[in-house]
C-alpha cells in the first residue's frame, strides 16, 4: 500500500529507514517509525513524544539492537514498510477519510496510528501518556474533523438534508442503542473468533506465517473500530438482557475436532465482519470499507487455514491423488532438477539411475528443447516414475504438466502466479513456488502453494543470481514457513551441513548431481550428508 506524507512525515519515514536490526529485513517496524518521528524534534509528534519523556534514548533502550545506519543515496528513495506500520498507518488514513482539507499523513497522524494499536509497543505509549482519544481529538479540531455520532432514529432519514443544522442529542435514541449494540455484539464476534484462529495457528498448526495473518487481522480490526465511542458502546451493552443468548442450535454445542474450531469460528469471522461493514456505514463510511476489505482477507484466511491445517479434511477425500503426492512431499528430502539431456537415450538413461536411488523429487527443467521434444522427455519421466517413489514435477510449464500427467509444476516469481497456474493443473496437482525473500515465501503460503523453493542460498554452477539472500533467508523461511522448504542454489555434500545448522533439511540440487560421472553415486553423498 502505498501512502501520501507531508514533507515533515517524509523527513521522518526516511529517518525510521535508517534504524535497522541486524537480525531483521529492510522492513520499517514500529519502534523505527517512532524513532524516525522522535528524531523529528520541529514536528508535532517529537513534541507530543517530548512532553511525556520519550525521547530517542528512551526508544532505542527497548530494543538495544535496534542501531542507527546512514543509506546510500541509492537506497534513498526505496521505502520499505512492515505490516504492522501498514495497518496502524491505515488507522490513521481512517481518520482522513472524512477530512477534505488534506489527504497526507502528517506525523501527529502516524503517531496517533501507532498508539491506536494492540501491540506491547502501542500499550507502552499509551502508559506513558500518549492518549489517542486526546490526540484524535486534537487532530480532528486542528483540521475541522466532527467525529460526533451521527444521530440515528429508526423513525427518521438515517441521513440529514444537507441543509439541516447539525445537532447531537443529548438523550440516545432507541436507534442509536440499537445501532451501538449490533457493532458492539458483532465487534466482541469478529475479535473473539479471529483469536481462535490464530490460537489454532499458533499452538495446533505451528504455522507463523497464519497466525501473523490473524494477528495482523485482528489489529486491524481494532484499528477500524477505533472509531466506535468506547464510552458510549459499553453504555448501550445489555448483556443480561439481550434476547439472543438463551438461542443457541444443537450445532454449537459441539466440535467434531481441533478443525473444526477454527472452521467454525473462521466463519463467524466472516459473518461478524458483514455485520460490522452495513451497519458500521450508518455510523462511519469508513468503517463500513474497512470492515468490508477484511471480510475479503477473512474469506483468504479461511482458505488459507483448510489448505495448511485441514488437507486432510478440507473437502479432499482422503485416498485422493493430491493427498497420496502431498504425503509423499512430506516426506521428501532431496530433490534433483534434470535437464533433456543431448539425446534420449541419455534422459533415459539418467533417469533410470536417479529413480533407482529413490531420489524423493524430480523436476525436468530445459529452456532448450522445443515444445514436442520437451513433452516426448516428460512423458518418458512419467512412465519412469510412476509406481516408484519418486514425483515428478514440471518446471514453468503448466500446459505440459497436464499433458505429460506430471505430479506437479514448479513456477518462479517472472511465471504464472499459483492460482494461474491452479486453474490450468487443477486442484490435484502440486505447486511449487521459487522464492529469494521472506515476503515473497509469505505469499506464496497465501497464494497456495504446496512447497517452496528457497535461495539461493550458494553461488550456482547451472543459474545466475543477480543477489544471493543466502543462509539468511534459509533461516528465516525455517523459522516461520511451515510448508516443506528445499533450499536451493549451489548445494553440495560440502555446504549442506550449512543448510541444516540453518533449520533447513531439504535440499534442491542440480549440478552437484548432472555433472558427476556418477549420478547415483552423487545421490549417496547427497543423502549422507542430509542424514
Amino acid at each position: 500500500m502505498s501512502f501520501q506524507y507531508t514533507p515533515a512525515a517524509e523527513r521522518a519515514m526516511q529517518a525510521a529507514a535508517c534504524w535497522v536490526d541486524p537480525t531483521d529485513g529492510p522492513e520499517i517496524t514500529p519502534l523505527a517509525l517512532l524513532l524516525g518521528l522522535a528524531e523529528q524534534l520541529e514536528c508535532r509528534a517529537a513534541k507530543l513524544l517530548e512532553s511525556v519523556g520519550v525521547d530517542v534514548e528512551v526508544l532505542q533502550s527497548r530494543q538495544p539492537t535496534l542501531r542507527r545506519r546512514e543509506r546510500s543515496k541509492s537506497d534513498q528513495g526505496r521505502i520499505f514498510l512492515s505490516q504492522e506500520v501498514e495497518n496502524d498507518l491505515q488507522a490513521a488514513l481512517l481518520r482522513l477519510d472524512e477530512n477534505p482539507r488534506t489527504c497526507q499523513l502528517a506525523t501527529e497522524h502516524m503517531l496517533l496510528g501507532l498508539s491506536l494499536a494492540e501491540d506491547p509497543l502501542a500499550v507502552w505509549l499509551r502508559a506513558q501518556g500518549i492518549d489517542p482519544q486526546a490526540m484524535e481529538a486534537e487532530i480532528c479540531a486542528r483540521y475541522g474533523i466532527d467525529h460526533s455520532p451521527i444521530p440515528i432514529d429508526f423513525d427518521e432519514p438515517a441521513i440529514p438534508p444537507a441543509d439541516a443544522p447539525s445537532t447531537t442529542p443529548t438523550v440516545p435514541t432507541a436507534g442509536q442503542i440499537g445501532l451501538l449494540r449490533v457493532l458492539d455484539a458483532a465487534a466482541n464476534r469478529a475479535g473473539e473468533a479471529v483469536r481462535v484462529a490464530e490460537d489454532h495457528a499458533r499452538f495446533v498448526l505451528n504455522d507463523a506465517a497464519l497466525m501473523r495473518e490473524c494477528k495482523e487481522i485482528r489489529h486491524s480490526l481494532a484499528a477500524a473500530l477505533a472509531v466506535l465511542p468506547s464510552d458510549e458502546r459499553l453504555a448501550a451493552r445489555d448483556t443480561a438482557g439481550d434476547v439472543g443468548t438463551d438461542i443457541s442450535t444443537p450445532s454449537e454445542g459441539r466440535r467434531i475436532d481441533v478443525d473444526d474450531v477454527a472452521s467454525a469460528n473462521l466463519r463467524r469471522l466472516q459473518e461478524s465482519l458483514r455485520s460490522l461493514e452495513e451497519y458500521g456505514k450508518v455510523l462511519d463510511p469508513a468503517l463500513g470499507r474497512a470492515c468490508e476489505q477484511l471480510r475479503y482477507r477473512a474469506y483468504t484466511l479461511q482458505k488459507q487455514f483448510a489448505e495448511r491445517g485441514g488437507r486432510l479434511g478440507a473437502g479432499v477425500a482422503q485416498t485422493s491423488p493430491l493427498n497420496d503426492r502431498r504425503r509423499r512431499l512430506a516426506a521428501a528430502q532431496l530433490y534433483v532438477l534434470i535437464d533433456g539431456r543431448s539425446s534420449p537415450e541419455a534422459f533415459a538413461t539418467l533417469v533410470e539411475q536417479l529413480v533407482a536411488q529413490d531420489v524423493d523429487i524430480l523436476q525436468l527443467r530445459d529452456k532448450t528443447l522445443d515444445d514436442r521434444t520437451l513433452l516426448a522427455r516428460a512423458r518418458h519421466l512419467r512412465t519412469a516414475t510412476v509406481g516408484t517413489k519418486t514425483l515428478f514435477i514440471m518446471n514453468d510449464r503448466p500446459d505440459l504438466a497436464v499433458l505429460a500427467d506430471a505430479d506437479g509444476v514448479h513456477v518462479g516469481q517472472e511465471e504464472l502466479s499459483v492460482a494461474e497456474a491452479r486453474a490450468i493443473v487443477g486442484r490435484e496437482r502440486l505447486i511449487g513456488v521459487s522464492t529469494h525473500s521472506i515476503e515473497q515465501a509469505r505469499q506464496a503460503v497465501a497464494d497456495g502453494a504446496d512447497y517452496l523453493g528457497v535461495g539461493p542460498t550458494f553461488p550456482s554452477g547451472t543459474k545466475q543470481f543477480a543477489q544471493f539472500p543466502g543462509l539468511a533467508f534459509v533461516a528465516a523461511v525455517a523459522d516461520e514457513i511451515e510448508l516443506p522448504a528445499f533450499a536451493i542454489g549451489g548445494i553440495d555434500p560440502a555446504n549442506i551441513t550449512e543448510v541444516r545448522r540453518a533449520g533447513l533439511h531439504r535440499v534442491a540440487v542440480g549440478g552437484s548431481v548432472l555433472n558427476d560421472v556418477d549420478p547415483r553415486a552423487a545421490v549417496d553423498r547427497l543423502r549422507a550428508a542430509l542424514a
